[in-house]
């Protein structure tokens, strides 16, 4: 057994505020950024394949943010810093000769660690495996790293000791820190680091990520997400450090280079194998909508949303994880479609123009999205360029269903060896072939390469931005009294955000963060206990009896799909009315009010803004709450922290990012202001839409769809249970990991289309019981004059056992309903269908549609369960020929 590894010092750096060299920092606070991008310069056309390679560096030694990037008229050709090593060229193509074909397509499959045991890994020359968010050894959160290290070993031993002896590694989503690993310490998200602007504290952060994943024995990170959001709206926003594809770029590059370290031959033992995701345009579809359709142009792919790509595969990036999204516009003439898909997009221009020569990995089960493909069978995603196929449950399947596709020449024999041949250059370049088991490798079970509490304070501190300040009302004295309100203060998991223990970020409490410290806490030990009172909704207290009101307000945790708006409103009001509500408590009340916002994107914050003397945007700030303190509390720490994203000033201003026409945000990119400096905001308007872009509300008819459930509850509306225990209802929420339940019916989440996108029902067959979507009284007649239809996905697991009906309500007991037993009845089992039902066959009178409370209900008195999906009002969807027939529904 190895002496156990000490953890080393961080790099020394030279202290800064931010880096200089950023045209942002140039411009001093609170003027108006640069274009996001620079707007294409008429350069000459050039049958010349641009180079690029290591960024320009700044002040300590890392890639400096450029003032502007020249526009490329080509795809250029990447210089990766990781070197071709013709020794490891030949042992691979050695390896490749001797393997069976059941072994490569092994080691192209990428198992999910709840779906697959040692044993198996072994038997199936398994060449990867992934835990998912909220997957754990033993399916235990609060598992240590012993046991974290314990299945890796098990893992590894079963891969070396039959066949080829190829070590299997294990990939983990650790986005901001091990944040899949109780204990560790968690980062903030990448929203909060853009707007640091610092790369070398980027660069500190990936490094100390990859002593996290070392401590619990993996080898590959899921990171870093380099995706240009360019719309608030797309719930992983948070996931990107800007709108601004200057940071992305340098930042792409330092990420890396933390990750996987400086060596020229891949990473070595002290650093993991880091990931660019998700190629590409993840950040550019219509609406913000994940997974959705970028329309983009192929030069606004090649200027902006590959500029990540760029820094990271020059620094060595040795893995690239393909997106889900689409890349279509059809008046271009482009038509890749899903880029899962996509020969064009993976093979011609990431490996071949762009010259990388790591592997490609997929996204969770993102092969079942092309067209004629199933999670568990895509020759043209194989075909495509992709190397490693991450199919969580259905992985035998998709070993079973590839082999037959080589064996018939649908998929050709090279291209499972060029494969192959790049899944085993990286666990060459990586050290795998010769390292020992996971838990004598370096950092392995220690605690310190757990914990980067300072590291993680320092980026806490230089990601906040204060976007108001009036009447000196910071810093707060170190003798203030000061009351704290917000649901977020003494909340950590609403500061951690998505991505936490968890996939989205919900079921945690503060003794899920053992180390951890909330915003709460970080006041209490800046001014002392004594001088601190709680009260998270503001009732019952007297602001006036203190110095000052510090108000932690904001979003709770999402990830990808459940944080999408898509045509909601921006308004924070009315996202979260209960910060609101606490807000309107102190504000005026006799003490300046101190809003700290928590939040994966800008939103519009009008009304808050209005009831705050002071303003601070703090993201999503990770474990340590401290460093928000830091910064509240006395001069030590100014702000430095300047917007990496637009802030709206309007509730439907969106796409909003600098250089576009017409922009005129509230807050421009690369504002913020210091301790020193005061602000006048005035009163900002505060009267706000509900939903954005919706027509059919009395004006005509509709002409988009009215989404009701996507993913999640789309605002206004939330899914309820209701039967005798409770007739009111009882809210579902859009916790995944929740059950809800009655006597007579239980709701969990389960998947129709991808993953957690569904509401699984279950009525127990004991007595009456309902699920629906209500919201308070709406003008829903547009979408009856358009000829619409409730439209839903459903995957039916227990036909009805007695009357089953669906209803629409315009507040009890005005309602409207049909038979739906014969419906239900006649779906296949076990499979997905989209249902069609003409809201005609509603219209019966019964119901007024200029006054919809319930658009959706499903009640049965006997036994049922079906999953639901896509729960939406579809503008001429009753005129489709797969519309039910009313006369039908009996």
């Amino acid at each position: 057994m190895p002496l156990p590894r000490t953890r080393r010092p961080a790099p020394r750096r030279t202290p800064r505020s931010v880096v200089a060299v950023t045209a942002l920092a140039l411009l001093g606070a609170g003027t108006v950024a640069p274009p996001a991008v620079a707007a294409p310069q008429q350069e000459r056309r050039t049958s010349t394949q641009p180079v690029i390679g290591a960024p320009e560096k700044g002040r300590g030694g890392c890639a400096e943010i450029p003032a502007v990037l020249p526009h490329l008229e080509q795809w250029p050709r990447v210089q990766s810093r990781v070197k071709t090593n013709k020794a490891i060229e030949r042992k691979v193509a050695a390896t490749v000769a001797r393997m069976s074909l059941a072994e490569k397509v092994g080691q192209m499959t990428q198992p999910e660690i709840t779906s697959i045991t040692p044993e198996e890994v072994g038997q199936y020359a398994i060449g990867s495996v992934l835990n998912g968010g909220g997957a754990w050894p033993d399916r235990d959160k609060h598992a240590s790293a012993a046991d974290w290290l314990a299945l890796a070993d098990a893992y590894w031993q079963a891969s070396v000791s039959t066949g080829q002896k190829i070590p299997v590694m294990w990939g983990i989503d650790a986005v901001h820190g091990n944040n899949n690993v109780f204990g560790a310490t968690v980062f903030p998200h990448n929203i909060g680091l853009g707007a640091a602007h610092d790369p070398c504290l980027i660069r500190d952060i990936g490094e100390a990520t990859a002593e996290q994943v070392r401590a619990t024995g993996q080898d590959w990170a899921f990171a870093p997400t380099v995706a240009v959001a360019r719309d608030d709206r797309w719930g992983r926003a948070y996931e990107s450090f800007s709108e601004d594809a200057r940071i992305q770029r340098a930042y792409g590059y330092e990420a890396t280079r933390g990750l996987q370290g400086n060596s020229a031959h891949g990473p070595d033992g002290e650093h993991v194998i880091a990931t660019a995701k998700h190629w590409i345009g993840d950040g550019g579809t219509e609406g913000g909508k994940d997974q959705g359709v970028t329309t983009a142009s192929e030069d606004e792919m090649r200027n902006v949303h590959a500029q990540g790509y760029y820094g990271a595969i020059a620094a060595g990036t040795q893995s690239v994880m393909v997106s889900f999204n689409s890349w279509t516009n059809e008046a271009l003439g482009i038509d890749e479609g899903k880029l899962h898909g996509s020969r064009y997009a993976v093979n011609g221009i990431l490996k071949e123009k762009m010259g990388f020569d790591g592997l490609v990995v997929s996204d969770w089960n993102g092969i079942g999205q092309v067209t004629g493909c199933t999670n568990a069978s895509c020759p043209q995603a194989v075909n495509a360029g992709i190397d490693i196929v991450m199919v969580p449950a259905d992985w035998k399947a998709f070993i079973a269903n590839t082999i037959a596709q080589v064996e018939s020449g649908e998929i050709p024999m090279a291209r499972i060896d060029d494969a192959v041949t790049r899944i085993l250059r990286v666990k060459h370049r990586a050290g795998l072939m010769e390292a020992p088991k996971p838990s004598e490798r370096a950092f392995a079970g220690q605690d310190a390469a757990l914990e980067h509490r300072a590291l993680a304070r320092e980026a806490v501190r230089k990601s906040l931005v204060l976007l108001k300040n009036e009447g000196n009302a910071l810093p707060l004295k170190r003798t203030a009294k000061v009351l704290v309100v917000g649901k977020s203060a003494d909340s950590i998991q609403n500061q951690t955000g998505g991505w936490t223990l968890s996939w989205q970020g919900t079921g945690n409490s503060n003794a899920d963060f053992p180390t951890g410290t909330s915003i709460l806490g970080g006041l209490q030990e800046a001014l002392g206990e004594a001088h601190v009172t709680h009260s998270a909704t503001g009732e019952g207290v007297d602001p006036a009896a203190y110095d000052a009101v510090v108000a932690v307000i904001g979003e709770t945790p999402y990830a990808e799909g459940n944080g999408d708006l898509a045509k909601r409103s921006l308004d924070f009001s009315r996202l979260h009315p209960q910060d609101t509500a606490t807000l309107d408590r102190v504000s005026g009340k006799g003490a300046p009010v101190i809003t700290v916002y928590v939040g994966g994107r800008p939103l519009l914050m009008n009304k808050e803004l209005n009831r705050s003397d002071a303003f601070v945007a703090a993201w999503l700030p990770g474990t340590e709450g401290g460093g928000v303190a830091d910064v509240l509390v006395g001069t030590e720490h100014d702000f430095t922290g300047r917007l990496s994203f637009s802030w709206p000033k309007e509730a439907c201003q969106s796409p909003l990012n600098a250089g576009q026409e017409g922009y005129d945000p509230l807050f421009p990119l690369g504002h913020g202001l210091t301790k020193g400096q005061g602000s006048d905001l005035g009163s900002l308007p505060e009267d706000a839409p509900a939903r954005c872009g919706d027509s059919g509300g009395g004006s005509g008819p509709a002409t988009e769809d009215l989404e009701l459930f996507v993913r999640q509850d789309v605002a206004p509306y939330k899914a309820y249970i209701g039967s005798p225990d409770n007739w009111g209802g009882t809210e579902v929420g859009n916790d995944v990991n929740a059950v809800v339940a009655h006597t007579n019916i239980n709701v969990r989440t389960t998947d129709v289309n991808v993953q957690q996108d569904a509401r699984k029902a279950r009525w127990t067959g004991t007595g009456p019981a309902q699920f629906y979507l209500q919201s308070e009284p709406a003008d829903l007649s547009g979408w009856l004059a358009a000829e619409g239809a409730l439209v839903f996905d459903a995957i039916v697991t227990q036909k009805p056992t007695a009357r089953t009906v669906l209803s629409m309500h315009c507040t009890w007991p005005c309602f409207s309903e049909v038979e739906a037993t014969s419906l239900f009845s006649g779906l296949p089992l076990g499979a997905k269908t989209t249902v069609k039902v003409p809201l005609s066959c509603f219209d019966t009178g019964a119901l007024d549609f200029e006054a919809v409370n319930t658009p959706f209900l499903v009640y049965t008195e006997g036994a049922l369960e079906a999953a639901f999906a896509n729960v939406r009002w579809v503008p001429g969807a009753a005129d489709d020929a797969d519309a039910v027939a009313c006369a039908d529904l009996t």
